[in-house]
Formats: structure tokens, C-alpha cells, sequence
């Protein structure tokens, strides 16, 4: 194998090269001017005795060979990255990591509170970094840009390590000054009033609710649909509208707003959040203690 003129600095310029398609943001990306990112560009061209990069209008677009490369070139990178990270141990008091953490609004909101408080105690030096998974969340985790990934678990994809995070329950929510309900609701009364939904991302499948909807023929009256699941309880206030949500938000907000929580009209199946990491990370003992972290939080067993 001859890797004289090929360093691994060219292997990083070149997987910037292919994500971003441009040499000025991938100059960004690498910290380097463009003239040093052109200048690796042509290295690689040679190396490889391909353009790897052509000119077509304003974009420059991969060739076959170089399309070809950008999947094998970045799982290079990762397995590199995986080993030069893992140590014998993890020290959270003394550690001065950082964690990608991709997850829906609803899950930072009734997970995250106490599982920072908990790092606040054991880890102040870690940094988290919390980003919504409305899009490309698996490709996400498979480019290694983020080190968990916390989606419902029939969303999950193979490929990658995922386990249990908590589980939660539907219920029905609804302002408390509803003129319509009482203390409990039918399914006629379910079916017939209005209904305010939150659908995450364009690329994001249905959310469950929705989903079991669907699946059994129960068409509803949506009203109102909101791109995050914590404007959902704001959005009834004031109105005979209701929600099919989930049980542990319901709470926090049934607790600041005046909402009344019931049980759900139709049994639905309970949701299981699931935490995937790529299959790279999966003796880092970093990753085990935050994911033990987390855990802890979501069962409320922190201390």
C-alpha cells in the first residue's frame, strides 16, 4: 500500500471537499484559506489521477470516482477519530469534552433539565450542545457530526447501536376552561372537535399520534399544526381544541398553563425513545457514562 504522498491532513481536506462541493466553505470547514484548499485539491487530484471535483456553472459536483469515495473516505476518518479517542478510563470531574446531542424539542424538555443539573454536580467542565432532529438526523449520525441521536423507536435505523432511553404514554390535553368536555372524553367527541398537531421537519416521518391515526382509519379534525411539540399546549389555550400528546410533557406544562389532562380516548401504543451512537463510539467510555446519565434522568434515579 503506498501512502507516501497521501497524509491523512488530504484525507480530511478531501472529505471537506466532497460534503461541502465547494473549496471556499470547505476552506471554512478546515480552518485553511482557499488558496491551501485548492492547493490539497490539486494534491489529491493527482494522487488519485482524477478531477474528483469538476466545475459545472456556480457548483462544482463530484466525479464517479470521487462520489464513489466520500462514503469510505468519512468512515476512514470516523474509525480513526473513534481510536484515537478512547481512553482507559472517563474522568466527567476533570473532562473538558464536548457532546452533540440531536433530539426532538419534546425530549430536551423533559429529559435535559435534570440531566444537566446532574452535570452541573458531577462534570462541569463538559460541554452539551443540543440541536433538533427535524432533518437528515441518520445521516447525522452516519457522518459522525453528532454523538447521540435520541428518536422513537420505530424511527431507529440499522447500523448503528441504539438502546432504551424511557418510554412515555399519550394523553389527551386540552385547556381547562373547555366548554365542550367534561372529565373525560368520548371518541366521538375525540373525532369531532378540532385538534392542534405538531409535525416536525418536511423530511421527518408522521409523529406516532399520527401514525396510529392513520393506521386505524380514524380521521381527525386538525386545526392547527405547529412545528414543534412545546408550542402544542399554548396553542389550546383559550379554545375547545385538543391534543393527543405525550404524557410526560403534558405534565410540565399541565403545571405553568391552565390545562387538564385525560386519559386518551383510544389505546395507543407507548412510545419508546430510543439513544443511538455510531457503531465507532460504542467502547467509548465517554459515551457509556453520559448515556448511563441520561438514563438516569429520564427513570428519575439521579440524586
Amino acid at each position: 500500500m503506498n501512502l507516501n504522498r497521501l497524509d491523512l491532513n488530504l484525507l480530511v481536506a478531501l472529505d471537506a471537499l466532497l460534503a461541502e462541493r465547494s473549496i471556499t466553505h470547505a476552506a471554512e470547514r478546515l480552518n485553511l484559506s482557499p488558496s491551501a484548499t485548492s492547493g490539497a485539491l490539486a494534491r489529491l487530484r493527482t494522487y488519485f489521477d482524477d478531477e474528483l471535483l469538476t466545475q459545472i456553472g456556480r457548483r462544482m459536483v463530484p466525479t464517479p470516482l470521487g462520489e464513489s469515495l466520500a462514503g469510505s473516505v468519512r468512515d476512514c476518518l470516523l474509525l480513526v477519530q473513534a481510536t484515537v479517542d478512547i481512553r482507559p478510563a472517563f474522568d466527567p470531574a476533570n473532562s473538558k469534552r464536548n457532546f452533540t446531542l440531536m433530539m426532538s424539542d419534546y425530549v430536551s424538555t423533559v429529559l435535559m433539565p435534570r440531566a444537566l443539573q446532574q452535570l452541573e454536580r458531577e462534570a462541569p467542565g463538559i460541554t452539551i450542545e443540543l440541536i433538533g432532529n427535524e432533518n437528515e438526523p441518520w445521516e447525522a449520525l452516519g457522518r459522525g457530526e453528532i454523538d447521540f441521536l435520541v428518536l422513537p423507536k420505530n424511527f431507529i435505523r440499522d447500523g448503528h447501536p441504539a438502546e432504551v432511553l424511557f418510554e412515555d404514554e399519550y394523553v389527551c390535553v386540552l385547556w381547562s376552561g373547555n366548554t365542550v368536555v367534561g372529565d373525560e372524553i368520548s371518541m366521538q367527541q375525540c373525532l369531532e372537535l378540532g385538534h392542534v398537531v405538531a409535525r416536525i421537519g418536511k423530511l421527518r416521518p408522521p409523529t406516532i399520534d399520527a401514525w396510529f391515526f392513520e393506521r386505524f382509519g380514524h380521521a381527525r379534525r386538525v386545526q392547527v399544526i405547529a412545528t414543534s411539540f412545546n408550542s402544542v399546549p399554548h396553542l389550546l389555550i383559550g379554545t375547545n381544541r385538543i391534543s393527543i400528546m405525550h404524557r410526560r410533557l403534558a405534565r410540565v406544562y399541565a403545571d405553568a398553563l391552565p390545562l387538564k389532562i385525560l386519559p386518551s380516548p383510544v389505546a395507543m401504543p407507548r412510545l419508546v425513545e430510543m439513544i443511538q451512537w455510531h457503531k465507532y463510539r460504542d467502547r467509548d467510555p465517554g459515551r457509556l457514562w453520559l448515556c448511563g446519565l441520561l438514563k438516569a434522568a429520564a427513570g428519575g434515579t439521579l440524586s
